[in-house]
């Protein structure tokens, strides 16, 4: 089960996500050291040992060398649903307080929405090495939904999951689609308001400045200057 709380994790990077539910997806006793990470994954052991010391750090992954009975030193790897030391503080138990009140019931987790469903039931169609089982799409359903959210169209989402595409056999196709939704998640759109386009400048409605006419000296408006609509009058009609 991938932790909702590792995805939405504010201090870990988009590789460190990735790379952290991709390896909560995989089988126990799957080798995730980074040279067998580096064999599934796209990226560079160096930035994978990175992204691994990032998990570590904020209590998501633990290393331990331990002595076989045979004598032989191995290195265990431990992947954990919540960060490492608040499972500790959890199985300390809370100190006692003088009182308490029930904490409110968490709401129901969403039901998978039934596109996201639908689209990673069909890659097996346009790649036989991207069958998933029904409990995979249950599982994968929110990552999916979540590239819904934010705008992505289906068929954009369908791309990303189905374009380069590792040569040879996948062999956890959950976990690699895991990594996938997790470490190319679109941002979230902008909420500005799109800015406005220079729109052309209306037409100039000054009036026409005054003149002084040249039969009665009385004052009109006009483009040119000349004699008023009085005067003009008498010499229209005589024409």
């Amino acid at each position: 089960m991938i932790s909702n709380e590792l995805l939405q994790h504010p201090e870990l990077s988009t590789l460190a996500k990735g790379i952290g539910g991709y390896i909560q997806s995989l089988p126990e006793g799957t080798p995730v050291g980074i040279k067998a990470l580096a064999e599934q994954l796209p990226e560079g052991e160096i930035s994978i040992a990175s992204a691994l010391r990032e998990l570590e750090a904020h209590g998501w992954h633990w290393r331990n060398r331990e002595r076989l009975e045979s004598g032989q030193v191995v290195t265990r790897t431990y992947s954990y649903n919540r960060p490492r030391h608040a499972m500790v503080e959890a199985a300390r138990g809370p100190e006692p307080a003088a009182a308490s009140t029930p904490a409110p019931p968490k709401a129901p987790a969403p039901a998978p929405s039934g596109k996201a469903a639908e689209l990673l039931a069909g890659l097996r169609a346009y790649d036989s090495r991207l069958i998933l089982s029904e409990r995979d799409v249950q599982r994968l359903a929110p990552l999916v939904t979540r590239w819904l959210e934010r705008g992505v169209p289906p068929t954009a989402v369908l791309r990303a999951l189905t374009t380069g595409l590792p040569q040879g056999r996948i062999k956890h196709p959950a976990a690699f689609l895991t990594h996938r939704l997790t470490a190319q998640l679109p941002p979230q759109l902008p909420t500005r308001p799109p800015v406005a386009r220079d729109m052309p400048a209306a037409p100039s409605s000054r009036p026409d400045p005054l003149q002084t006419c040249e039969g009665c000296d009385r004052a009109f408006r006009s483009a040119q200057p000349g004699r008023c609509r009085d005067c003009r009058a008498p010499s229209e009609r005589a024409a």
